[in-house]
């Protein structure tokens, strides 16, 4: 009689336990998904399998890589979206598909507050403002008074209309007071090519993209969009030194479908953080141009709240009309 006891109140125990911590005792027992939304080889998908490759040692399970490009990462976003909520679908998100998709697109396949759970942020990276050493402005506020001086003939080139070298652009130009022509380029290559030759003022491109031509002093840093320094680059100054407030920094991080169990939210931001601290997940990260980040599920949903809110701000503050 007692052993029947006591194996009651163990299945009482057993079933009154959270649901979640349950499923998390046993979590993984197959393979995870992480659908990459670039194609191979995109700094998002270098890191992805890095990290990935560093959770299945931890894990025991395989970590596949799902890449399916597309849409600016909207496909394999909203098929991350539409997966599951059982912590075997994870998907990499970054701030264009997160943050600013919705407001620079008529509509997206999905909501980016609610039908994702966060889970951990992974780096962060910042664009630089670069232009020519010829240029009438040797430095951003010389910049913004010579934009002010020449009402609309400043040129800037990016690689899109409503992506981020663009719309951080766009803040830039609404906190300082001047107007400016977007030129878009279909990629990095063309940006340069006729920003060396004279055709366009301004460039704004990840700095890896350019840092050949600044080191060979073919092209000048004129500020970073991140916040803060680049330890790295220490000697190249932020935006906001001069724009009190100015900080449009990308990043990108890992989210699951909404709904995804807490107590596995949690194991695998864990294991996420603990590759990320890795020697050899920062070593390559630097050599991308990002700036590793840990912290916490809560962390990173902030960081994509307080995004959304600015960049839904913006388009409202400028007019731009979605494409």
């Amino acid at each position: 009689m007692k052993r029947n006891w006591i194996a009651a109140l163990g299945t009482v125990l057993l079933l009154s336990a959270p649901l979640t911590s349950v499923l998390a005792q046993g979590y993984p027992s197959r393979p995870i998904r992480m659908i990459v939304p670039y194609t191979p080889g995109d700094g998002p998908d270098v890191i992805a399998r890095l990290i990935g490759t560093k959770i299945s040692e931890r894990l025991g399970q395989p970590v596949v890589i799902d890449n399916r490009a597309g849409a600016s990462g909207q496909i394999g976003l909203e098929l991350t979206a539409k997966s599951p909520p059982d912590g075997y679908t994870l998907g990499v998100g970054l701030v264009t598909n997160l943050a600013l998709a919705p407001y620079s697109y008529k509509s997206i396949p999905y909501d980016p507050l609610k039908d994702f759970t966060p889970v951990a942020l992974g780096a962060i990276n910042y664009l630089a403002l670069v232009s020519r050493p010829d240029a009438p402005f040797k430095n951003v506020s010389e910049m913004i008074q010579w934009a002010k001086d020449n009402p609309g003939k400043m040129t800037i080139g990016t690689t899109s209309n409503g992506g981020l070298p663009h719309m951080s652009f766009e803040l830039l130009a609404f906190m300082s007071g001047f107007k400016f022509l977007n030129v878009p380029y279909k990629g990095n290559g063309p940006v340069t090519t006729d920003l060396t030759g004279g055709r366009l003022d301004l460039g704004v491109t990840a700095y890896t993209s350019v840092a050949g031509l600044v080191e060979s002093g073919r092209l000048k840093v004129l500020g970073i969009t991140n916040p803060t320094r680049d330890p790295a680059l220490p000697n190249y100054p932020t935006i906001g030194e001069t724009v009190k407030g100015y900080a449009a920094p990308g990043w990108f991080g890992f989210v699951a479908p909404a709904g995804t169990p807490p107590d596995i939210v949690k194991k695998l931001n864990d294991e996420i953080n603990r590759a990320i601290k890795l020697p050899e997940v920062q070593k390559s990260m630097a050599t991308l141009g990002l700036i590793p980040q840990t912290g916490s599920p809560e962390d990173f949903g902030r960081i994509i709240r307080a995004d959304n809110e600015k960049f839904a701000k913006l388009v409202k503050d400028i007019g731009y009309q979605p494409q």
